[in-house]
This record gives C-alpha cells, structure tokens and sequence, in this order.
C-alpha cells in the first residue's frame, strides 16, 4: 500500500468492510501480501528514552520484552501473524506518572511524538493510542486535544486505576466530556491497583489482579453513571473485560439496587453491550465463549499484547476456539475498520 501521512486517509483507502475477502485467523499460508490485512488495537511500544528513564529505579517492573522492543522486531513480529496495522500504546507498567505533573506532561508528550513519528515512518503499519498525563486531568485534557487534533491519533489510552480512583470516579467528568463531545475511542488496560498489592506472593498480579482491576473498572463506569451520561465514548477494554462476562449475574443483582437502577435508565447489559473487548489473553475457548454471549463479534476486536505474547500465539488459539470463521474475519479487521474509522473528529 502506497505511503500515506494521512491516517484518515489511509482507513478510508483500507475501508470498506466489504471490500476484502474472508480471510482464516490461524497463522500460516495467508500471513503476507495485500491478503494479511488484519488490525491488532493492542500492541505496546517502548521508546528508548522510555526504556532510559525506567531504568534503574523501576527495573523490576521493566520485564525483558519491553527492553528488547525495537520497530523491527514489532513488525516482524506483525509481518508473521499477517497484522497489517497495529495500534500502538504505551505498556501500564510502571506507567507515565511519578509525582511531578510537569514532567509527566513532558513525558507523555515525547511518547505522543514518538509514536506518531513511527506512524509516518511506516505508512500504513502503525496507529497510535495516545498517553495522557493522568491523574492530572487538566494536563490529560490539554494532551487529548493536541494528540487527536494535531498528532491525528486514533484514541487515548488510559489505565483502569490511578491509585485509589477508578474510571468513574467524579474526579475525571471533565476528561470524559471532552472525549464524549470528540465521540473518542479510549483504550482501557489494567494496571497494579492499589487496593490488592501482591495478595498471593506465589503468582504475578498480572494473572488474577489485572483482570479484577478491569472489572472494577467495568463496574465503576457503568454504576457511577458515567457511561451513561457520556454515551459518545467508544471504551476498549482489555483482555476480554477481565472477569465481567463472568460475573454477569451479580451486575444485575447490582443493578436491582434502587439507587444503581436510577443511574441505569437502559440496563446494565445495555451499557455493557455497548462496549468494545479486545482478545488479548483471551482467545481460547472458555472465555471467548463467555464474551460471545455478552457481545457480538462486531464488538470484540483482535488484541494480542505485543511484546508480552506472540501475536502467532493469539491468533493460533483463536483458530480453534470454536468461533465461527465469520466471526473470526470480523473480530481480526472488520471490527476495528467500524470502530477506528469513525474516531478521530478532530481530523480534517
């Protein structure tokens, strides 16, 4: 595909749903070419000076992976599993804010360049969500509308926690009425929450904890009222929602409390249906059968974790997870071409 600055431009070449055959998920004969069009939202990128600042003092939650990240490997890595474009986001461990607001900006804005200059070194291979200085909310402000209006970003990314506040807590409404006047999409992954440091010492917080900490911030959105009162914003979340499909039964036992009804004027299922779900870490056959029975495939778009997780390794369990093909070619491109393709207001 010929280069295009223009990331606009290049979804509406990509485009129409229509307009490219089915294709399998699994990794193999069609994993290059114009045929390996398929469109991962969850890939992390580590910029050098990133991997300079981390050094040293948060060493221990720098894993090996984000260490060896380079945009060779990333794309290499694309290349084999036929991912014709990966929306890039900054990794949720140890994060962008340490204490100082002013730095934080800084930081987040080198990231937000950097990102957007790999955009325009590889025409047509990489999107980028952009990384907001939170919890500082003016500065998240100030920093959304430069990413989407200038840097043309596909979306923010945010964490599910910043210390004690989950996403509907009062103190973000006025980040989120921005993103809800922009009809942003906001790219969600969980991160160490505060409330459950290393509660079983034998396993990593990355197994049970990130996926709770998603879920309570499932919760903290739809029962706040957040969701409902920002109905513009497209939330991505990770890793399948975490445990909420699971845990269905108790948001609507949640939702029969009179007070969480009145915030709630569609139902719970509603707003949750409303949301998107990325595959990463979910692929196999138990939890993509349980986020199928919450949402539709055009709901659930592909998200394999890069550097974390092969991408080959995601798209090999969703070969055989049981989903129908067609939902499969939906969830590896034509779900994101919808979503992606209509988020950027600010663009000219």
């Amino acid at each position: 595909m010929r280069a295009m600055s223009d990331r606009a431009a290049f979804l509406k070449a990509l485009g129409g749903i229509g307009a490219f055959a089915a294709l399998p998920l699994s990794a193999g004969a069609q994993t290059s070419g114009e045929h390996a069009r398929r469109i991962d939202v969850h890939r992390h990128v580590s910029p050098p000076f990133y991997q300079d600042a981390i050094k040293g003092q948060y060493t221990k939650m720098f894993p090996p992976p984000l260490a060896r990240w380079t945009p060779e490997r990333c794309l290499a890595d694309m290349d084999a599993a036929g991912i014709e474009t990966g929306i890039l986001s900054m990794p949720a461990r140890p994060g962008m804010f340490f204490g100082d607001v002013a730095a934080a900006r800084k930081f987040c804005r080198d990231c937000n360049e950097y990102m957007a200059n790999l955009r325009r070194s590889y025409p047509g291979r990489f999107g980028m969500f952009a990384a907001l200085p939170l919890p500082d909310v003016e500065g998240s402000v100030t920093e959304l509308a430069y990413t989407l209006d200038v840097l043309k970003a596909d979306g923010v990314g945010v964490w599910t926690s910043y210390g004690q506040k989950y996403l509907g807590d009062a103190a973000f409404a006025p980040l989120w009425s921005e993103l809800d006047r922009r009809n942003a999409v906001v790219f969600t992954h969980p991160t160490d929450s505060a409330c459950c440091a290393n509660p079983v010492p034998q396993m990593s917080e990355t197994v049970v904890e990130f996926g709770a900490d998603t879920t309570r911030t499932i919760g903290s959105l739809v029962f706040s009222g957040t969701s409902t009162k920002y109905p513009n914003i497209r939330f991505i979340f990770s890793h399948g929602g975490g445990t909420t499909p699971f845990l269905i039964d108790r948001f609507l036992e949640q939702a029969r409390d009179p007070k969480s009804a009145a915030l709630l004027p569609h139902g719970v299922e509603f707003e949750l249906k409303r949301f998107y779900y990325d595959t990463a870490s979910a692929s196999s056959s138990e939890p993509m059968a349980a986020l199928l029975k919450l949402v539709p495939p055009s709901h659930i778009v592909l998200g394999t974790d890069y550097p974390y997780k092969a991408a080959t390794d995601t798209l090999n369990e969703l070969a055989v997870c049981g989903v129908p093909q067609r939902d499969l070619t939906a969830i590896g491109r034509q779900s994101a071409v919808a979503l992606l393709g209509r988020s950027r207001t600010g663009a000219s």
